[in-house]
This record gives structure tokens, C-alpha cells and sequence, in this order.
């Protein structure tokens, strides 16, 4: 009977986040139009709201005819690795107290391992393609993977140094009087420019630069199969939004509304952030982009553990 339970609840996850990730790609739309000085989608539906229902159609009935010398398994493996591993990462997150398919006391970890191997499906699609700008798209991936992973986990230790725990339950308790952004606010930081390279989101997108590489790994990807590179990548800033709301905003904490309508409404802000960011920020180039996380990020990540450390040390 846990089974079947655990099965449904996935499913309902499922839909719900299948569902998210498309008014998502309608609202970023909508927001960049505003931003820009431009219409967004203002055709289908109310305001264009359904042009994510006709999008996802058109992409489910278009052909996908893999290039000429691909390699097939794996050409068809990579977009299912690009959106499984995050699917996978929403089973732990705790949306209100008790609301999770599975409380790991590993939780962060867990999270954070599902993020980094997204990283395996852009470069296995590059490799499969056979095709010059989505291989060094699939290089850039890996690079940036490489340079963003090493203070991504390093910003988010001070908050599990502060609570002492690395499940996400025991994480969003030790908010319940102060959020870990008022005592963290340099990890938030990090944690949050790390996440948007964990999510190949502009500025940070160079591994799919347009102009310069075509669509870099998604060259030579349509219909379905890039339909699910697209939803990896949107159900990734949804992941971000929905683990640093949990490790430095206080999870589902806030007065007088359901602790799942906090938690909502706190993730949507922390997208909205993401999509202010693509409208307003420039790429930088490659090197700025690696030399940034190396020679800033990565030393700033480690001096504020060290700083938590002290005061972890000195308080007890």
C-alpha cells in the first residue's frame, strides 16, 4: 500500500511540475516582452497564457530526425538524462512541513548531485550529435560545471554548519525565528550566481550561445527530444528557486498563509529574479566566466566558511 501511495503522490508531483515549468515559459516570455519594450505572447488564449499548451503540442507532433552519423542510443538517451536527474531532485524537497516524497536525512546532498548531473546529458548529446558547435558547446559545459561546482557546495556549507544537519526538514526549522540570508548573506549570494550557471541560465548560458555556436549541445536537436532539454532547463531554475528558498529564506515559514503558499510564492520571486536577470545581463565572455568562479567566487566561498566556522566554534 507505501507503494502504491508513493506512486500516485509522484504522479501528482509529476503533472504538477510538468505543468509549472509551462506557465513558467509563458510568465518568462510575458516579463521579457514587458522588460524588453515588446509584445510577449498575446495570441492564444487569455493574454497568450495558452501558448505554452500549443508550444508543447507543436513540439510532441514535430519530427526529430537525428543527423547523419549520430550515434542513435545515445542521441536519444541525452535529453531524457537532462530532464530525469531533476525530476528526481523534486522528490526530496519538503514544500511544507510533512510534504515530500521522501525525507532523506542526505537531503541537500542528494539535490545538489541531481543538479551536477544534468551536466552528463549536455555533454553526451554534444558527443552524439556529431556535430562541431554542439561539441564545443559540450566542452564549454563541462568547463563551467567543473568551475561553478566547486563553490556552489562551499556556499551552502555554512548553513549546514549552522543547523548542524543536511537533511532539508531540519534545515527550514532553524529558520522558524531568523532566515539564514540575514547570517549568510554572502553564501546566499554565492549560492544563487552559482546556481544560475547550475541551470545554464543567462548570462551564464555560453554552452548554448547563439551567437557564436548556433545552439551549442541542442544544434542538432527538435520536436520531443528537445522539448525535454527545454524542460530540464526550466524545472532547474524551479529547483534552485525551490533550494535556496529552502536553505536561506525560511522554506514554508511566513504568517498567516499555508506554509505551502509561502514556499510558493517565495520560489516564484527567486524566478522572477532569473528572468530580470536574462533581460538585463549581457554574456560574458568564456574566460570572465571561468576566471570569475576560480579567482573570485571560489576564494569569497571559502573565506565565508571560514568565517562560520569561527563563529560556530566560538559560540560553542
Amino acid at each position: 500500500m507505501a507503494v502504491v501511495v508513493i506512486l500516485i503522490l509522484s504522479a501528482m508531483l509529476l503533472g504538477g511540475l510538468m505543468a509549472a515549468a509551462g506557465v513558467f515559459t509563458w510568465a518568462e516570455r510575458r516579463l521579457l516582452g514587458f522588460m524588453q519594450e515588446r509584445l510577449g505572447p498575446n495570441r492564444v488564449g487569455p493574454f497568450g497564457f495558452a501558448q505554452w499548451i500549443a508550444d508543447t503540442v507543436k513540439l510532441i507532433t514535430k519530427e526529430d530526425a537525428p543527423p547523419e552519423g549520430a550515434d542513435r542510443p545515445a542521441y536519444f538517451l541525452a535529453p531524457v538524462l537532462a530532464a530525469l536527474p531533476i525530476l528526481a531532485g523534486f522528490g526530496v524537497v519538503m514544500f511544507a512541513p510533512g510534504w515530500a516524497i521522501a525525507e532523506l536525512d542526505m537531503g541537500v546532498m542528494f539535490v545538489m548531485g541531481m543538479l551536477a548531473l544534468t551536466v552528463y546529458a549536455l555533454v553526451l548529446g554534444a558527443w552524439a550529435s556529431r556535430n562541431r558547435y554542439a561539441t564545443l558547446g559540450g566542452l564549454r559545459a563541462a568547463a563551467q560545471l567543473l568551475a561553478y561546482e566547486s563553490f556552489l557546495g562551499l556556499s551552502l556549507m555554512g548553513v549546514v554548519m549552522l543547523t548542524g544537519s543536511f537533511a532539508l526538514g531540519d534545515i527550514v526549522a532553524a529558520q522558524e525565528d531568523r532566515w539564514f540570508v540575514l547570517v549568510q548573506p554572502l553564501g546566499c549570494v554565492l549560492f544563487l550566481i552559482a546556481g544560475v550557471a547550475a541551470a545554464h541560465r543567462l548570462p551564464f548560458d555560453l554552452q548554448e550561445s547563439e551567437q557564436d555556436l548556433v545552439a551549442g549541445f541542442m544544434t542538432e536537436y527538435s520536436g520531443m527530444n528537445f522539448a525535454l532539454f527545454f524542460l530540464g532547463e526550466y524545472l532547474a531554475v524551479l529547483l534552485v528557486a525551490a533550494l535556496a528558498t529552502t536553505l536561506f529564506f525560511g522554506g514554508w515559514h511566513g504568517p498567516v498563509l499555508p506554509g505551502a503558499v509561502w514556499f510558493g510564492i517565495k520560489v516564484g520571486i527567486i524566478a522572477f529574479v532569473f528572468v530580470w536577470l536574462r533581460a538585463t545581463l549581457p554574456r560574458p565572455r568564456y574566460d570572465q566566466l571561468i576566471g570569475f568562479a576560480w579567482k573570485v567566487a571560489l576564494p569569497l566561498a571559502l573565506l565565508n566558511l571560514l568565517a562560520t566556522g569561527w563563529i560556530v566554534v566560538g559560540g560553542a
